[in-house]
């Protein structure tokens, strides 16, 4: 596994080709898989980022498990592109929490929105698929609060994070796309470069590809909470 500084991942972001990233991100999950097999799960949001890391995965072994946690507020499109997802992949398995919450939440405490549509069923998740190794398509060219990811990382004890294309551009996301036919969101050719629930995403054209993300809000650009808030949790008490 690699295990690199800030300076070094911002050298091999400048520098590696596309294939040597290709190549990275398919031995760093070729070694994770084989360390982890099928306690090694994938993460899937639904957006293109996360298109690219399940494409990759199932090109080291098309048994690789994954799951997807949605919410009430998600676009149709994005749902219906998730039934077709799970529908030619049956061993994605699909989270949600449907507990009762205040009436535009989202507008007054986003936070505390997204910990119990989306941190609550991303611990379950882990929890009850037995996962040692998660797989997210975290990149650190993405927005400002994704700069101090590493590739291999444990946040949690005992739970390990994979980031395997967190070297990768934006362009290289859409290029091995394009290269590999893979499938995507349809929400990106109305423009969006970040999904997330309706309510709280909106088209940007700014730099930062999360910009339109909880627009208006102290979490404007920012996270959900599933990669900072612990997951492995027993009498800890977490915070939102």
């Amino acid at each position: 596994m690699y295990t690199i500084d800030n300076e070094e991942i911002k050298y091999l972001v400048e520098n590696l080709t596309f294939k040597e990233k290709v190549d990275r991100s398919l031995e760093l999950l070729g070694e994770a898989y084989d360390k982890y097999g099928d306690n090694l799960v994938v993460a899937n949001s639904l957006g293109k980022d996360s298109s690219v890391v399940w494409h990759l995965a199932k090109r080291v072994n098309p048994n690789i498990r994954g799951f997807i946690v949605t919410t009430r507020f998600k676009p149709k499109e994005t749902v219906r592109f998730m039934n077709r997802m799970t529908k030619d992949y049956p061993e994605l398995r699909v989270f949600k929490n449907d507990v009762e919450i205040e009436e535009k939440l989202y507008e007054r405490d986003p936070d505390r929105c997204c910990y119990l549509l989306k941190v609550e069923p991303t611990r379950r998740a882990i929890e009850e698929m037995n996962v040692k190794c998660w797989v997210t398509g975290l990149r650190c060219t993405e927005g400002r609060t994704r700069t101090d990811f590493r590739e291999v990382e444990e946040r949690d004890r005992g739970l390990i994070k994979l980031n395997p294309i967190l070297l990768w551009y934006e362009r290289e996301i859409w290029q091995y796309l394009a290269l590999n036919g893979v499938p995507v969101n349809p929400l990106y050719n109305l423009g969006y470069r970040s999904l997330g629930c309706e309510p709280c995403t909106r088209i940007s054209t700014g730099k930062d590809e999360r910009a339109g993300r909880w627009v208006g809000t102290g979490k404007e650009g920012g996270e959900c909470g599933i990669h900072t808030q612990p997951l492995k949790v027993t009498s800890v008490k977490i915070s939102y």
